[in-house]
């Protein structure tokens, strides 16, 4: 499946098979591996979309999936359900919130260890925690709900 992403403004394809190259290395921090190079990117959730940092530069970005029949998929950080997801397999180490919590942008939900380094999970709007699918201890996979945010 293809994703339609504009960076600054300027439409870029992004087949989601891609995605296996970036893998969140800190909380809003990702290594990105293209063309045999390796970059490091700094995403920040923001009302207008992601703002970027890459190589000193910043850039805006808005993410279009198709399957939101042309509605701006970064809507879902204004209203709806967000899925918290975990970037890699670990073990979640702490979970920080319960379900019911109120959130803020950028509160911390499940901290998750993996490959030795602990990843705080945290939210990309504001919110209330709908549902919390997993406890201190468990084991998780890439791309495993942790948290869903109404």
């Amino acid at each position: 499946m293809k994703l339609q992403i504009l960076v600054n403004g300027h439409p870029v394809a992004v087949d989601t098979e891609q995605l296996d190259q970036v893998a969140q290395v800190e909380p809003g921090v990702y290594s990105v591996l293209l063309d045999g190079r390796s970059f490091e990117v700094r995403a920040i959730a923001s009302r207008e979309g992601l703002r970027l940092e890459l190589d000193g530069r910043r850039l805006t970005a808005e993410v279009y999936d198709p399957r939101d029949r042309g509605q701006r998929s970064n809507a879902a950080l204004g209203t709806g359900r967000q899925n918290i997801v975990a970037p890699m397999p670990g073990k979640v180490i702490r979970v920080l919130v319960r379900e019911g919590d109120g959130v803020e942008i950028g509160q911390g939900l499940v901290v998750v260890e993996a490959m030795k380094m602990q990843n705080e999970m945290k939210a990309l709007r504001s919110g209330h925690v709908v549902e919390v699918r997993v406890r201190d201890g468990d084991t998780v996979t890439a791309g495993d709900v942790l948290v869903v945010l109404g």
